[in-house]
């Protein structure tokens, strides 16, 4: 990278904070590309429309199930395929919503289906009813490759139901923004929850239509139930290319410099940290009241769809802007970044506070959490990681639909 990018930004940044190791700079060697350059599943009509005629067929979808500009709901609608029915992750069908905000099932005022939520305590698999008049389900969604993005969970919960009622799964895929490397622990059974379910590390480095492949070919689905599956690929995509989002994700990755930070900076969230919730740049500033060496601050208010009750709501906190180094660094450097994390923990002024218990369930370990409080450095806490990662990059090998990365 050139170093034009980064001197400035440090300079007007806490060195302590944003002086990176240099081996973590690596070759740009990747093309970027955009959804006018690739081909999306969902594009491809033709490969897929004759294995809905004379289906009854539901979407899981949302904000981001587009063909071009058009909703793939609507353009199913349009095509007189029999759509019956929309389930739609956390953040709803039009992706407007709160994280963490448990939806209700209401009717899309605009095509008149019927909406089923697949986000709440007893809303994350698709009952035996809502499939009982169904024949295959479509599932479109663009995902960030992070294994606490819940999108994945989702997706297992509706292959599961898939495979229980005996309904044909059809996954329409989507380019990966951070499909581009591998990296993180590796999660460890016990710390299994709805924020990453399956042994897999923090960033996976696969496709929607890969990771599908995965669960049902790992046996990850309940009593290793296998899924009736269909992928339709992505055309002129490979694992090394980064891939702008034409549509926002979700509300809070509202910006692709966002997307890059995600993998690291979401660890804040398990801290006294805030990410920036109910601000104009969610997980791309992190700071918290008195945090100690920096002047940047910001103020956390009640956002719609961005977060309605973030933390810190009303006060001020100091920290840093990192926007900029989304773009110029973390995208390149091709590996999780946890020099920040590690940094907040040693200023913190009460330790004890720092850390809650939902950094277990992102990190998928206890192992990160006392590698940090023990002082140890990066290279050392990313060394333990070498064994776990070795043997995941196995088992994706086995799964991939594109060239990869290496």
């Amino acid at each position: 990278m050139p170093k034009r990018y980064i001197y400035p930004l440090a300079a007007l940044c806490s060195f302590f904070y944003l002086c990176a190791p240099a081996q973590l700079v690596t070759k740009v060697n990747s093309e970027v590309k955009t959804w006018k350059d690739i081909k999306t599943g969902a594009d491809q009509t033709e490969s897929y429309l004759p294995l809905l005629s004379g289906k009854a067929v539901a979407l899981v979808g949302n904000q981001t199930s587009l063909i071009g500009s058009t909703h793939l709901a609507d353009t199913l609608l349009s095509l007189k395929v029999n759509l019956k029915k929309i389930f739609f992750p956390e953040h709803g069908f039009r992706g407007k919503e709160d994280a963490g905000t448990t939806l209700k099932t209401y009717t899309d005022e605009k095509t008149g289906l019927p909406c089923i939520s697949l986000y709440g305590k007893d809303n994350k698999k698709p009952k035996a009813d809502d499939l009982k008049d169904i024949d295959v389900v479509i599932f479109d969604i663009q995902d960030v490759g992070v294994r606490f993005y819940t999108y994945i969970s989702t997706l297992h919960y509706v292959m599961e139901a898939c495979a229980e009622n005996k309904k044909t799964l059809l996954v329409l895929d989507r380019p990966n923004p951070n499909g581009y490397y591998v990296d993180g622990p590796v999660l460890e059974d016990k710390y299994r929850s709805f924020v990453g379910m399956h042994p897999v590390p923090i960033v996976h480095g696969m496709t929607i239509g890969e990771y599908a492949q995965m669960i049902n070919g790992e046996g990850w689905l309940a009593n290793k139930a296998k899924c009736e599956l269909i992928v339709i690929k992505v055309k002129n995509y490979e694992h090394k290319d980064y891939y702008l989002l034409p549509v926002n994700p979700s509300p809070n990755l509202s910006a692709m410099s966002a997307v890059y930070l995600y993998p690291s900076l979401c660890l804040f969230e398990g801290t006294i940290v805030s990410v920036g919730r109910g601000t104009d740049k969610p997980f791309r500033q992190f700071g918290y009241p008195g945090m100690p060496g920096t002047k940047y601050t910001f103020t956390p208010q009640s956002i719609k769809g961005a977060s309605e009750n973030p933390p810190y709501k009303g006060q001020v906190c100091h920290g840093y802007d990192v926007s900029d180094y989304g773009e110029v660094f973390i995208k390149y450097s091709k590996q999780l970044y946890l020099f920040w994390i590690i940094n907040a923990y040693k200023s913190c002024p009460d330790k004890d506070t720092f850390f809650t218990d939902y950094f277990l369930s992102l990190t998928g370990t206890a192992k990160l959490r006392q590698q940090i409080i023990e002082g140890k450095s990066e290279a050392e806490i990313r060394k333990s990681w070498s064994g776990g990662l070795a043997q995941f990059k196995q088992v994706r090998k086995k799964y991939l639909l594109y060239k990869d990365f290496e």
